[in-house]
């Protein structure tokens, strides 16, 4: 079977770290499309060119991932907050590799 649209609904759910990556490097490495649906933000900030935020019925955003996650005014509307992997270290203050990008 090659599929060429791969659709998932919450696919790391469930999931331990280890189980996560590896479905990340598979996902990863599927040549074709692919339609998540997930509350899983640092999945889609890791695997998703880009994003629609559903909220109410209706479709409050389709745009490339990184605006997605940058609009603040956004993730308020939607009711998301920006993924722990673009936050700055809370210890340190530091920028994390995706917070800068």
């Amino acid at each position: 079977m090659e599929p060429k649209v791969l659709v998932m609904d919450e696919p790391s759910s469930g999931l331990d770290p280890r189980a996560r990556r590896r479905l990340i490097d598979l996902l990863e490495g599927f040549e074709h499309t692919r339609l998540v649906a997930t509350h899983d933000l640092d999945l889609a900030a890791t695997l998703c060119e880009r994003t629609i935020v559903l909220g109410r019925g209706r479709v409050l955003a389709d745009r490339p991932t990184t605006d997605v996650f940058r609009d603040d005014a956004l993730l308020e509307a939607g009711g998301l907050e920006r993924p722990l992997g673009m936050l700055a270290c809370p210890v340190c203050g530091a920028a994390t590799a995706r917070a800068d990008a």
